[in-house]
């Protein structure tokens, strides 16, 4: 449930306005194409949840990401 993956990300967090806007952005760098946006904010959620979304590494994985999709 979405609700339990928004608890868990906001305990890296300090508010839920600065969750939002990491989130969104994140979703929009990880979007694939022909994939539904609420599984790709599932992801991202559950990314936020596992690590500190201002961390490097988060950082590095959308970027890697990000790349690997311009590439194809």
């Amino acid at each position: 449930m979405r609700s339990d993956l928004i608890f868990g990300a906001l305990a890296h967090l300090e508010n839920r306005y600065q969750l939002c806007q990491l989130a969104s952005k994140a979703t929009r760098k990880l979007h694939k194409p022909n994939t539904r946006l609420q599984d790709t904010t599932n992801e991202v959620l559950l990314r936020f949840h596992e690590e500190n979304p201002a961390s490097e590494k988060l950082t590095s994985l959308a970027e890697q990401d990000d790349q690997q999709r311009r590439a194809a």
